[in-house]
């Protein structure tokens, strides 16, 4: 399996060379998807609407709908990309789905349960199968909070392990499947670099044993070369503890790369979904054109050249 740390150690390669080296077989990408889409969703949104109240300098009320009846589907494994400019409306879907904010229309599934009914019966539970990680580890983190007891923190608030001990084992073993050392355990978030602190973000999602994570913009803040070692990170672990992603970038270019499926937000609405060979071959929008045309020409070029997809 290609990954995208293979692109940029190749950069230098002839397109058609790299790709040729890499490119999945059809059969592969079409078992793949068969497996995903021939199951029930795990995750439903259906004509989800959100509306603000922008007051204004006078105090009178201008209603901003920052979501229009949005409405997709999850699937169990599957990494589901959402992209559009800054402004379209994806953090504030991402937020609804966590229920951070609350929508004024339509409906969240949870393997085919009303999240409202979730929440109100077992909050805890939604909460801990739903996990989020942020776009800017380093407010997302207590800096006054050891890293070990921000992991701990979170398994104790959602009854995960017996006692402190179990939780101390468990978050060491988090700590080295997202390729951190047991001496970290007792360090303060300040002493990480930014790749390392996301890797704690992601550990302590991990804490919870979710079914879904949510990733807001989470590589959009590190540079190139860490992106490529937390997205391959979160492909080695997606398929390791059977997880879904919705994974929300203005960065095409990325998702390209690691999602399944793409959703092209704008204005709150949605212009299209499809695979990413579908979009980028064919896109049906303007819009998502215009997204295309914006990643810079190298990269579009070696995209153009061949179809690689992360299976």
């Amino acid at each position: 399996m290609a990954t995208v740390s293979d692109f940029l150690e190749n950069e230098a390669l002839d397109a058609a060379e790299f790709y040729a080296q890499n490119e999945c077989e059809p059969e592969q990408v079409k078992k793949s998807r068969d497996a995903y889409y021939s199951q029930a969703p795990i995750m439903e949104v259906k004509a989800l609407s959100k509306t603000y109240i922008d007051k204004g300098f006078f105090g009178k009320g201008t209603k901003v709908k920052a979501l229009n009846k949005v409405s997709l589907e999850l699937f169990k494994g599957e990494s589901l990309g959402i992209v559009g400019e800054s402004g379209c409306g994806k953090s504030t879907l991402s937020n609804c789905l966590v229920q951070l904010e609350k929508q004024n229309e339509g409906s969240i599934l949870y393997k085919g349960t009303n999240i409202k009914e979730l929440l109100s019966s077992a909050p805890l539970s939604y909460r801990k199968k739903v996990q989020m990680i942020f776009q800017d580890p380093a407010s997302a983190l207590n800096p006054k909070m050891r890293v070990g007891a921000i992991l701990i923190e979170a398994m104790k608030v959602h009854h995960i392990g017996n006692n402190r001990t179990e939780r101390m084992e468990k978050a060491l073993e988090l700590l080295e499947k997202v390729g951190l050392e047991a001496e970290h355990f007792n360090r303060y978030p300040h002493e990480f670099s930014g790749g390392q602190k996301q890797r704690i973000g992601i550990a302590r999602a991990l804490a919870l044993e979710p079914e879904i994570i949510i990733c807001d913009e989470s590589v959009s803040a590190l540079d190139v070369s860490v992106q490529a070692q937390v997205l391959n990170l979160l492909n080695e672990l997606k398929e390791r503890f059977s997880l879904s992603y919705i994974f929300i970038s203005h960065d095409l270019s990325v998702v390209k790369h690691f999602c399944d499926r793409i959703v092209v937000l704008n204005q709150g609405c949605i212009e299209e979904i499809g695979f990413p060979e579908d979009l980028f071959e064919k896109a049906k929008s303007d819009y998502t054109r215009k997204l295309i045309e914006a990643i810079p020409r190298k990269v579009k070029d070696l995209y153009y050249n061949s179809f690689i997809t992360f299976f």
